[in-house]
């Protein structure tokens, strides 16, 4: 089950519409979820095997649960890929405090790891009056409009900001560097009882990884295209490019261990976890 359409999540599809998980044997149904998350629950009824999404679903369920059955493996999205887009000269994260500032609302990593950015540069995130409560195609409306200054976003946003001269990337929260930002999640009984299929699905990712390091964004964008039916191929190639460039996406399966610390760090300041996160205990790394 797909977590939530977006571009950032090409790799996934990428494995679907390239037949690499065919290759290793494996015969997988892809579905939509409901909503952002609500995966999760169906893994823990037992209603699919495998999802992915943040591994900060994980670490929630063990901060709320030291019991949890949850685990993640295989890293994809291995920085933040989320942008702040906009217009202002010479902007600097602590422009915030006086702009006009929306913040993602639809999903809370987004805001948990820029409220700790903040805090790195001696910024109380509490000072910062931002719209917390609008979409996202809402915020660019008003960016468009000018009623905005700033909003957070991931693409296609910032590309069609350009392409629209709406505005400009202002930061590029992947320039923060390894942020273990999705990677595929499952439970530990299903990896128990179909083991050979979880370690195909972690070839399969290999081989995508491997793909990636020799294609651009256009081919990438000719590739998945067919998950994206409402944005022009140009589009979603311009992003996709952007994504590439940026070094978003892991070269290997191996979950980063700096990467995951970074995220625990982002909700723990943020007071979404009480606790850090224990990565051995929220990491499959025999999935290799």
């Amino acid at each position: 089950m797909e977590n939530f359409r977006a571009i950032f999540y090409a790799p996934f599809y990428a494995i679907h519409a390239l037949g690499l998980s065919a290759s290793e044997g494996v015969d997988v149904e892809l579905i939509s979820s409901a909503a952002p998350g609500d995966a999760i629950a169906h893994l823990t009824n037992g209603t699919i095997d495998l999802t992915w999404g943040g591994p900060m679903r994980v670490m929630m369920a063990h901060d709320r649960d030291e019991q949890s059955p949850l685990v993640c493996f295989g890293e994809v999205v291995s920085r933040d890929p989320f942008l702040l887009i906009g217009n202002s000269e010479g902007f600097k994260l602590s422009d915030l405090a006086r702009l006009r500032f929306a913040a993602v609302s639809e999903v809370p990593t987004p805001w948990m790891c820029l409220q700790h950015d903040l805090r790195e540069i001696g910024i109380d995130p509490a000072t910062i009056a931002r719209i917390g409560d609008r979409t996202m195609p809402d915020n660019y409306a008003a960016l468009r409009s000018k009623t905005l200054d700033v909003m957070q976003a991931f693409e296609p946003y910032a590309s069609q900001a350009e392409i629209d001269q709406a505005g400009t990337v202002l930061y590029a929260a992947s320039s923060r560097g390894p942020t273990v930002y999705t990677s595929f999640i499952s439970t530990r009984s299903k990896i128990a009882a179909q083991r050979d299929a979880f370690l195909g699905m972690t070839h399969a990712l290999a081989k995508m990884q491997a793909w990636l390091t020799t294609h651009s964004g256009r081919e990438l964008a000719e590739v998945v295209a067919c998950f994206f039916p409402d944005i022009s191929e140009e589009l979603l190639a311009r992003s996709l490019q952007r994504y590439l460039d940026d070094g978003l996406w892991a070269r290997d399966p191996a979950m980063s261990k700096p990467g995951f610390e970074r995220l625990g760090l982002s909700f723990l300041s943020g007071s979404s976890l009480r606790r850090s996160p224990v990565f051995e205990k929220c990491v499959d790394v025999s999935l290799i």
